[in-house]
């Protein structure tokens, strides 16, 4: 069973389901925020009343039957403090030398128990790239599957849970 899809990056249609995954907007962001003067949203990150700070990141998960790596796109809070620090370097060449920034994972996965403020570290990567999230290692599905990695079947899987079953299936 196979999924055609057309990717979000590049336009093309792939045979296969989507190795990736990622909303557009963090939790709470409401279009009328961008009228505000204290709020703002960018592909990569976002403040919300200057109250709250989030960053797009990426929760990578090895696919262990192939070479390949799914990837759930994410939005990540952090503390004012880390949040300025990041930015403060968003630029700056050895910004993947920083230690990761303490953040809560604040994007809903199709998982059985809510991902929802999961601890996280955030590790910057180079300029151009987004952050890495790596989830403290406890015994919730998403960290597991970080952990011990995922198979092609379990990507079919995310792929009829957010896509619904393939064309030829229905």
């Amino acid at each position: 069973m196979s999924h055609e899809h057309e990717c979000a990056c590049c336009g093309e249609h792939h045979d296969g389901p989507p190795m990736a995954y990622a909303p557009t907007d963090p939790p709470g962001w409401k279009r009328r925020y961008g009228l505000r003067r204290d709020s703002f949203l960018t592909e990569e990150v976002c403040v919300i009343k200057d109250e709250h700070f989030y960053v797009r990141g990426v929760v990578r998960l090895p696919v262990t039957d192939t070479e390949e790596e799914f990837d759930w796109g994410v939005w990540v809070s952090l503390s004012r403090a880390s949040f300025e620090r990041m930015h403060d370097r968003w630029d700056d060449p050895d910004r993947a030398e920083e230690p990761p920034y303490f953040g809560w994972l604040c994007t809903e996965l199709p998982y059985t128990e809510s991902t929802l403020l999961l601890k996280t570290h955030v590790h910057t990567q180079p300029v151009g790239t987004r952050p890495l999230i790596e989830l403290e290692p406890t015994d919730h599905p998403l960290a597991v599957e970080q952990r011990e990695g995922i198979t092609m079947a379990r990507v079919r899987e995310f792929a009829e849970i957010l896509m619904g079953p393939p064309a030829e299936a229905r």
